[in-house]
């Protein structure tokens, strides 16, 4: 493990509750490698006094060296933002923000000196304007990455949507043997490089209780199909099951990753089970690159009550690698 890398995080929508909890993570857990943070050094600090908190900022620029960074500090390179208040109401004004931050990070990316990226939540809304179905698909489309997923992962279970932010009315035409296939397949791989495990994986149905009483059956067509060459290739990978009774304790306690369909299907139980005690990593990028599972929040933001676990969860992951 390489102690001197450091872990770039990108705050994302500025005036949501990152900061916050990126405060209280720092207060909160002794990170043991260096941060660094791109965004607005003023509403940065405007933030924390806001909130009242202390933690020293040390400004460093583009083309920093490693021996420049500090601990127990937040290093921040600057991305100038022009605002009113520490929080205001989230709008189109922090869309250049977050583009010019997600160009820098990708940019320090290419050069392999961090062990991945953390970026904080961004409204969909105003930022991805429909353009993307969420931050996932933006930085797969900018690192040109076709196979990826997103995983929720807590080491003692993990789900996974094969379609992630898209109308149930949709869901149907998007499911394939080959997307469940492929998906399946970035899953144990990354199970395999980071843990040396061969996963239990969980695939659920569509439908309720796998079944349906029209012509068309997604499950007859086309999962139980793409189950039956899966397990050709890999052991350890079950279903289709329903999953109103999947995620019941004598159940799940079997299986180390669930697949799911569709984006609410398993990331309803999996944050009734976990809380804040779970990230979200998106499989297949160039990079590791994590997100604190919370949205911008923004009936909390000021509020100094947000749950940071989550964003010490990522830390930790990363501290890992």
């Amino acid at each position: 493990m390489n102690n001197k890398k450091p872990i770039l995080i990108v705050t994302g929508e500025p005036f949501s509750v990152f900061s916050e909890i990126l405060f209280k993570t720092i207060k909160k857990y002794k990170i043991k490698k260096p941060i660094i943070v791109l965004g607005s050094y003023d509403l940065i600090k405007a933030q924390m006094r806001f909130l009242k908190y202390k933690i020293p900022l040390n400004t460093i620029p583009q083309n920093f060296k490693i021996e420049s960074l500090k601990m127990n500090v937040i290093n921040i390179i600057d991305i100038k933002l022009n605002f009113n208040k520490p929080f205001q109401k989230i709008s189109n004004v922090s869309n250049s923000y977050i583009e010019q931050s997600f160009q820098l990070a990708l940019k320090l990316l290419k050069k392999k000196i961090f062990i991945g990226l953390i970026n904080g939540p961004i409204s969909k809304k105003h930022f991805l304007k429909n353009k993307f179905l969420g931050i996932t698909e933006y930085l797969a489309d900018k690192t040109e990455s076709q196979n990826f997923a997103m995983l929720i992962f807590n080491k003692n279970l993990s789900v996974s949507p094969i379609t992630t932010h898209v109308p149930i009315k949709k869901i149907a035409k998007l499911i394939s043997k080959t997307k469940i296939e492929s998906h399946v397949k970035i899953i144990k791989n990354f199970y395999k490089k980071n843990f040396n495990k061969n996963p239990n994986v969980a695939i659920t149905g569509l439908n309720p209780h796998c079944e349906s009483n029209l012509k068309s059956n997604e499950e007859k067509e086309i999962i139980i199909p793409a189950i039956k060459n899966l397990k050709k290739k890999y052991s350890k990978i079950s279903g289709p099951f329903p999953t109103d009774s999947l995620f019941m304790k004598n159940n799940i306690k079997n299986f180390d990753v669930v697949i799911g369909m569709y984006h609410d299907q398993v990331l309803t139980p999996i944050k009734s089970i976990w809380g804040f005690d779970a990230i979200n990593i998106t499989l297949g990028l160039p990079f590791i690159r994590i997100t604190p599972d919370h949205g911008p929040n923004e009936r909390m933001i000021g509020k100094n009550k947000s749950n940071p676990e989550s964003l010490i969860s990522a830390i930790k992951f990363l501290e890992n690698k």
